[in-house]
């Protein structure tokens, strides 16, 4: 993997080489997590860590374990200038200036984390932006819309690690080979197709869904099969390589959605864009949305092309 971001960075004007070093810290990240996820049962990691996140999420021990590992790599790293995790209530600025670049790092160290304890795929989600002055940074510099992110991925937890990742050229999947602890290439240049024959959404709230979306579950249902499961990075995962549509909008419950913009739905939508599908909350372009504080939320639909312009179909009528 860091060979193939080596062969990416050739291609650009005045490459430095501080993303593959960045890109370099995440899959250090990714990698201790891997081997953390797999162990948890063994080493008492578990349930809850007795506390709740800014969200008002219970935080679970692997949650607390893995934003450690990943903030930590990202500071040594000396790439970045500001982190913003789901764990955190406030974005972090890097201080000292010999640790400090020129990139902003939003990341969920854990996604899906409530089904940590029954063994189902977990992930971490991340995006990344660049800085114009690196030496001031502030949560002002991510009141952005998504079209901003220079690269994003998330690397998934479950029977095998499995990194995806766009750097802004395609969307490329590395599996991690434990025998030698790297992420080897199995899924080049992963392309949607246009339509697909499954959709993925919690019909457990559809008596809180509007009219538009009531309606095209109603249809949708009636020539896809319905698959499931409940954390984002799956879901996402099997509609990136199968196509078909994945749906958490917002509703009467969650009037401005439940998924994190900076760093669940941009960057999902990005590597959705990437491969040639499109992200849409129904009525605007995910990628277009500006969020109004670092851990706003929004509804979003992203799967096979066709697929979401049919959905949006039901919001125009």
């Amino acid at each position: 993997m860091t060979r193939w971001v080596l062969s990416q960075q050739q291609h650009v004007t005045e490459a430095t080489g501080d993303l593959t070093l960045l890109l370099s810290a995440i899959q250090f990240g990714c990698k201790f997590v891997a081997s953390k996820v797999k162990q948890a049962g063994l080493i008492n990691l578990l349930g809850l860590a007795g506390k709740a996140n800014v969200q008002g999420e219970d935080v679970k021990k692997l949650d607390v374990l893995a934003n450690d590992i990943f903030r930590n790599a990202l500071i040594a790293s000396g790439k970045a200038c500001l982190l913003v995790s789901e764990e955190d209530d406030n974005a972090m600025v890097i201080k000292d200036p010999e640790q400090r670049g020129k990139y902003i790092v939003t990341f969920d160290p854990l996604d899906g984390s409530s089904n940590i304890d029954c063994g189902v795929s977990i992930g971490t989600i991340f995006g990344i932006f660049k800085v114009d002055d690196s030496n001031n940074p502030s949560e002002k510099d991510l009141i952005r819309s998504g079209r901003d992110l220079i690269a994003a991925g998330y690397c998934m937890y479950g029977s095998y690690c499995e990194m995806i990742l766009s750097v802004g050229n395609g969307v490329n999947g590395f599996t991690l080979d434990p025998a030698i602890g790297e992420f080897i290439m199995t899924h080049p240049n992963i392309t949607m197709p246009s339509r697909g024959k499954i959709y993925s959404v919690n019909e457990g709230n559809y008596k809180y869904f509007d009219e538009p979306c009531k309606k095209y579950v109603d249809q949708v249902k009636q020539k896809y099969s319905a698959r499931y499961v409940g954390s984002m990075v799956s879901d996402v995962h099997r509609t990136l390589l199968y196509g078909g549509i994945f749906g958490y909008p917002a509703d009467a419950k969650s009037k401005r959605g439940k998924l994190r913009i900076l760093y669940e739905v941009f960057p999902m939508a990005y590597l959705v864009e990437q491969a040639g599908g499109k992200a849409s909350t129904g009525t605007q372009n995910a990628l277009d949305i500006v969020p109004e504080h670092i851990h706003d939320r929004s509804g979003v639909w992203l799967g096979s092309k066709e697929d979401v312009e049919e959905l949006e179909s039901f919001y125009k009528q």
